[in-house]
């Protein structure tokens, strides 16, 4: 019978003496067992054993512990002390499980780093496997591009003839004249690729001026020249022929050579491609298979971790939920005390807190 429920029955027994309702203090309670606070997961890192002292028999008793509840309600106490004292008790428990607990949780956060730089390093061997497998070969026209500007050539030679037929009469001991009179008209381009062969180019004033400009005043002295020598419409024919060729082939051929040089840088990058494709892909591949490997290996040791982490928070959950219900019980036992102790007798008092 608790020191709570001999007081309820001086209430129900009235007159009777107190000390006859009181019997002899409870023989001492065995201890309780050790708490054994480690968690020892089957992982590979040193498990750290840690043994803590038992609880006191007040504390871990209940019935002793609503005791020391009413023997401190009938006291002039308050609850504040025990309450600590019961929480420094139930800290002491907890203390080697919350090491645990932190000792899991660092390790793995280490874990969980080395895989976030496992699986970015994966992702980008991924990428770079994807963007080789699925680049293909650029098409070339280099065999047309070769014919068409051999054919230009072909076609800018012939034309040097005539000018040089044409200026002769004008110039019959200098042939250089020619010569440069053709250059001036035949090559005159200013941008990688003529206008008039470039379908995305921007058309402007300027740029007009810079494409038709050397080709007409080029054509106009030709024509100048011949209109002397030969007749009105055959003058003409020749502006009209040396006009356009000038205007057309010669840049033509000047583009036709850009073409060209992209066309062999093309063939280049397909080389090096094919070359990448046979040599780079097997890499990739097993250094991706390896970092699979390392990736499995790390998640093979972190489960067993998560598991011991959740049985140590299990654990630190369980003594906090039983240092709470002690804690809990001891008040109730203190408050329904000091409810009732203003409704006994000095000497009842007394004698209750003699025993």
């Amino acid at each position: 019978m608790t020191l709570i429920e001999r007081i309820r029955n001086v209430f129900r027994s009235g007159n009777q003496p107190v000390s006859s309702l009181v019997t002899p203090v409870l023989p001492p309670v065995p201890p309780t067992p050790t708490v054994q606070a480690t968690v020892q997961p089957d992982v590979s890192v040193a498990d750290v054993a840690s043994v803590v002292e038992p609880l006191p028999h007040w504390i871990a008793d209940e019935d002793a512990l609503r005791d020391e509840g009413v023997l401190f309600g009938l006291s002039e106490a308050g609850p504040e002390e025990k309450v600590a004292v019961i929480r420094y008790h139930f800290a002491q428990q907890t203390a080697p499980v919350e090491q645990e607990i932190e000792r899991f949780s660092e390790k793995i956060g280490e874990l969980n780093l080395f895989l976030e730089q496992k699986e970015t390093r994966i992702n980008d061997l991924r990428q770079q496997l994807d963007q080789l497998r699925t680049r293909s070969v650029v098409d070339t026209y280099l065999p047309r591009t070769l014919i068409g500007l051999l054919l230009a050539i072909v076609m800018c030679v012939g034309t040097f003839f005539l000018i040089d037929d044409t200026l002769r009469p004008a110039f019959p001991d200098n042939r250089w004249i020619a010569v440069g009179v053709y250059l001036t008209g035949m090559f005159g381009l200013f941008n990688r690729t003529s206008v008039f062969h470039d379908s995305e180019a921007r058309f402007s004033g300027r740029r007009l001026l810079e494409e038709v400009g050397l080709p007409l005043a080029t054509s106009l002295f030709v024509l100048a020249q011949a209109w002397a020598t030969r007749p009105v419409w055959s003058a003409l024919a020749l502006f009209v022929f040396v006009f356009f060729t000038f205007l057309l082939a010669g840049k033509l051929t000047l583009g036709l050579f850009t073409v060209l040089a992209g066309d062999l840088a093309t063939i280049q990058t397909n080389r090096q491609l094919r070359r990448d494709q046979a040599q780079k892909t097997p890499v990739l591949e097993a250094a991706l298979e390896h970092l699979t490997l390392e990736t499995d290996a790390i998640r093979a040791q972190k489960w067993p971790l998560v598991t011991a982490l959740n049985r140590a928070e299990a654990e630190a959950a369980r003594l906090n939920a039983r240092r709470d219900q002690l804690v809990n019980l001891f008040i109730s036992e203190f408050e329904l005390a000091r409810s009732l102790r203003d409704r006994l007798t000095e000497r009842q008092r007394a004698e209750i807190l003699t025993r």
